[in-house]
């Protein structure tokens, strides 16, 4: 399927479900669109809507806000210089808040340094600019150090007002069936259907994947490991 608009996509929904306005309403479907669209965002990170954002964390600071809109974290550098985003530098390990809350509670000089964990809380929802969330960092900082900020960032929604986006040009099929797998949910439909659209929609997310990484070479703090080169025997 090319790429496919709002009113397609209302369209098609009640065509498979067989349904009409009088019971898919369109307020129920609006809110079926945006729980597929936020479940795509959750189960396939799309490469055009990740960023990067730059910041200091200055000495003693343990929190600050995530960037605005982040939808989640990718990964997070620290870097030994000052000044810049350059030289040497370190990816965070990702930890549960409890832990770091945990580490940074002595207040001793000794648990200050160059930060090597961070977690999240309050949520990087991606509800909006102003609700993403908190950044934790431990070892509490001991001086000023820059850091670059990797993230997913809440993309337009595709909504009455807003016909098309990437989702629905890039991922129609794939975006067709979740709402599907939403709309037999909520109308309690045949499970048979329900199951036949879950699984089509699994089947598109996993070539869509396969189709990003085709496109790219694995970055670095996608998972937040450094690769190491293999050296295979000669054949």
């Amino acid at each position: 399927m090319a790429g496919i608009s709002y009113s397609g996509l209302v369209t098609q929904i009640r065509n498979y479900t067989e349904t009409d306005s009088n019971v898919l309403t369109t307020d129920i479907l609006e809110n079926i669109i945006l729980n597929a669209q936020y479940r795509i965002m959750r189960d396939v990170p799309i490469d055009s809507d990740r960023k990067q954002q730059d910041g200091n964390l200055v000495t003693g600071q343990s929190t600050i806000n995530a960037p605005g809109g982040a939808l989640f974290i990718r990964a997070i550098q620290v870097y030994d210089s000052t000044s810049a985003v350059t030289g040497a530098n370190v990816f965070l390990e990702k930890k549960d808040i409890s832990y770091l809350q945990e580490y940074v509670s002595s207040t001793e000089s000794s648990k200050r340094g160059q930060p090597k964990y961070y977690a999240m809380f309050g949520g990087a929802t991606g509800d909006g600019d102003t609700n993403s969330g908190r950044m934790m960092f431990a070892p509490v900082p001991d001086t000023t150090y820059k850091f670059r900020v990797h993230y997913n960032k809440m993309p337009a929604t595709l909504a009455s007002d807003n016909t098309t986006n990437y989702i629905s040009l890039n991922f129609p099929n794939g975006l067709l069936y979740c709402c599907l797998s939403e709309a037999y949910g909520f109308l309690k439909g045949p499970i048979d259907m329900l199951t036949l659209y879950e699984n089509k929609y699994k089947q598109e997310v996993q070539k869509f994947a396969n189709e990003q990484v085709g496109r790219r070479r694995r970055d670095d703090y996608t998972d937040g490991a450094v690769r190491i080169p293999v050296n295979s025997a000669n054949p």
